[in-house]
């Protein structure tokens, strides 16, 4: 597991690397993914560098809060007025790639059921 602070999402908060960013406050940022999986996808990660949920501590609670507000926020945003999705993926067997934890929202299709 890589440290949060090194990621590449790291690097586009601190703007090393470019995003297309939708939405930034003080706690949160939200982009384009970069390989899209659904017509809207986008990526919300908070500005605190946690690897996965499953680091996240009961102290986190504001913050993760924050974090589901800012997706219908950036949902709305988006246009997706018919529903979407939201993942976290969390660990290797969960599919995490980036350690750094991140909400995909995914629209602009109907979702199918079970995921994968």
């Amino acid at each position: 597991m890589s440290n949060p602070q090194d990621t590449i999402f790291a690097k586009i908060i601190r703007r090393e690397i470019p995003a297309e960013i939708v939405y930034e406050d003080e706690l949160a940022i939200a982009f384009k993914d970069v390989n899209p999986q659904a017509p809207v996808h986008l990526l919300v990660i908070p500005k605190q560098p946690i690897a996965m949920l499953s680091d996240a501590e009961s102290e986190d609670h504001r913050l993760m809060g924050h974090l589901l507000l800012t997706v219908k926020r950036v949902a709305e945003q988006a246009g997706l007025t018919n529903g979407y999705r939201v993942v976290i993926n969390t660990g290797e067997d969960g599919g995490q790639t980036v350690y750094h934890l991140h909400l995909h929202i995914l629209g602009g299709r109907s979702m199918q059921w079970p995921p994968g």
